[in-house]
C-alpha cells in the first residue's frame, strides 16, 4: 500500500511500473510498423531483475497465449501495449514541436526508464533534466553507461521525490526558470493524490517562463468493480502461465474522484491548454483494439493534454 513518504527502486512499488512501460516500448520497437523506436528499452528491462511477470511482457506471443485463456484479458494486454506506443509517440511529437519552436530546456517529471534524453534527435545546446527517485535514476544511468550508451542531449539527473522540494533540487542542477521550458508529466499523475497533482502544477507554473510548454497524461478512473474484475482476470492468467504477480498496480494508484481535470486546471492558472482523448488518438494512428472490455467507459481512458504558458 502507498504511504505519503514511500520510496522505491526499480524492483519495488511504483518503480516496477517503469519496467512494464519499457517492456511495451521494446515490443513496439520490434514491430515492422513501429510508431516509435526505443533501442534501449529491452536492455533496461532485461537488466532490471524486477520479476518474471514484467519480462513476460517482452514475449511476442504473449497475447496469443493469453487469448487461449481469456479473450477479454488478451484484448486488454494488446490494448496496454498499443496504448504505451501511442502515448510515447504523442509525447515524442510534442518534444519535436517544442524544440522546433526554439525551446532548449526540457524537464521530464518522474522520468522512470524514459530514454528520450538518449534516443531523440535533440538540437545542439538542449538540456534535459530528469527528476525521479534516486535509485531509479541511478539504475538507468549505470545500466546505459555500462553498455556504452551516451545521452544525445546535455542530460542532468535530479534525484528528488516530487512530493518534496524538487524545485530547489532542479535549480541546483542548473535549471534556468527564465528560459522557456518543455515539461512532461507522463505516467505520473495517477500515482499522486489529487492535492499533490494540483501542487505539482502550481510548482511547474512558478518555474515556467512565458512561452513554456507542458504535456501531461491524465489519470483515468476505474470503478472498484472494474478493478476487482481485472485483478481476477490477470491473477488467473498469471497462474495458468506460471508467473507470480508480485505487484498489484491498482494498489499503487490513487483513485481520487475529486481530482481536477488537467486541461481545465491549466486553463484557469495561466496556461492555454488543449486535450486529446487517448481513445481518439489510438484510432487516429490505427492502434485501437476492438473488443477491449472498457471501451464503453469514457472515464476509463486518459487524455493527452498540452499547454503553453501565457
Amino acid at each position: 500500500m502507498r504511504t505519503h513518504d514511500d520510496t522505491w527502486d526499480i524492483k519495488t512499488s511504483v518503480g516496477t511500473t517503469a519496467v512494464m512501460v519499457a517492456a511495451a516500448r521494446a515490443v513496439e520497437t520490434d514491430r515492422p510498423d513501429a510508431l516509435i523506436r526505443d533501442p534501449y528499452a529491452k536492455l533496461l528491462v532485461t537488466n532490471a531483475d524486477a520479476g518474471a511477470m514484467w519480462e513476460l511482457m517482452l514475449d511476442p506471443s504473449l497475447v496469443a497465449k493469453v487469448e487461449a485463456i481469456d479473450a477479454d484479458t488478451a484484448a486488454t494486454v494488446q490494448y496496454m501495449r498499443n496504448y504505451q506506443a501511442v502515448r510515447t509517440n504523442f509525447f515524442d511529437t510534442y518534444f519535436a514541436d517544442a524544440v522546433a519552436a526554439g525551446i532548449r530546456q526540457v524537464v521530464i517529471l518522474a522520468s522512470g526508464l524514459d530514454s528520450r534524453a538518449y534516443r531523440l534527435p535533440w538540437p545542439a545546446g538542449t538540456a534535459v533534466y530528469e527528476i525521479d527517485q534516486p535509485k531509479v535514476l541511478a539504475y538507468k544511468s549505470t545500466t546505459l553507461a555500462a553498455n556504452e550508451v551516451a545521452p544525445a542531449a546535455d542530460r542532468h539527473v535530479v534525484p528528488s521525490d516530487l512530493r518534496q522540494d524538487w524545485p530547489a533540487a532542479l535549480r541546483d542542477a542548473g535549471f534556468d526558470p527564465t528560459a522557456r521550458t518543455a515539461w512532461l508529466a507522463e505516467g505520473l499523475l495517477m500515482y499522486l493524490p489529487a492535492d499533490a497533482q494540483d501542487r505539482l502544477f502550481t510548482q511547474v507554473g512558478s518555474l515556467s517562463a512565458p512561452g513554456s510548454r507542458i504535456a501531461a497524461e491524465t489519470s483515468p478512473l476505474h470503478a472498484e468493480e472494474r478493478r476487482e474484475e481485472m485483478r481476477a482476470r490477470f491473477k488467473k492468467v498469471a497462474e495458468v502461465l506460471g508467473y507470480e504477480q508480485t505487484v498489484d498496480v491498482q494498489e499503487l494508484i490513487y483513485h481520487d474522484e475529486d481530482r481536477a481535470a488537467v486541461g481545465d486546471w491549466l486553463n484557469n492558472h495561466g496556461w492555454r491548454a488543449t486535450a486529446q482523448s487517448a481513445q481518439d488518438e489510438m484510432r487516429r494512428v490505427g492502434r485501437w483494439v476492438e473488443g477491449v472490455p472498457m471501451a464503453d467507459h469514457k472515464d476509463a481512458f486518459a487524455e493527452f493534454v498540452t499547454a503553453e504558458r501565457l
